[in-house]
């Protein structure tokens, strides 16, 4: 039987510490779905649509992955829609430990037969969380060592009119 495991975020941006978490697991299962998420407590920059497309193209050389958005459900149910028994979550530090620590407890309450597997990020992406790096593109910084080309010329594509407007002011 096929191990498949998910990798579900919002990926608003998709980090290299995402790709890396991606690419480890791609060793580890037969097949990973990364899974795009909504999540209703941050507000989006890039459509679910927009984030398949970037992640789809940095995942290009990782033949057993791929990528689908899903709003609105439970991790857990995904992953039974998917047939997936592994939900895989990257850690860069302890409070993410305890906060994926939490989730997968419920989740395995909710769905006892899926293994919830923690990744500790390795020390070159243990820095790079989504929020910062749209900080640092919202004033015009460079992203190029957080993400991978294809994201950066979006977020710049994305901020442009917003950078063009912090620089003159």
């Amino acid at each position: 039987m096929a191990k498949i495991a998910i990798f579900p975020g919002s990926f608003d941006p998709f980090t290299k510490g995402h790709l890396a978490t991606v690419a480890r697991s791609a060793d580890l299962f037969d097949e990973v779905i990364v899974t795009v998420m909504t999540n209703t407590s941050k507000q989006a920059l890039f459509t679910p649509a927009e984030r398949v497309a970037l992640i789809t193209e940095a995942t290009a050389d990782l033949p057993n992955v791929s990528v689908q958005a899903h709003a609105g459900a439970l991790t857990v149910d995904i992953a039974r829609e998917l047939h997936a028994g592994f939900i895989v979550r990257g850690l860069r530090n302890a409070s993410d430990y305890t906060f994926e620590n939490e989730i997968a407890l419920a989740n395995a309450k909710l769905a006892p037969e899926i293994v919830t597997v923690l990744l500790p990020t390795r020390a070159p992406e243990q820095g790079i969380a989504s929020s910062i790096v749209k900080e640092v593109a919202t004033f015009g910084g460079d992203v190029t060592d957080f993400v991978t080309p294809n994201v950066a010329a979006a977020l710049r594509q994305k901020m442009g009119a917003a950078n063009d407007k912090t620089q003159t002011d």
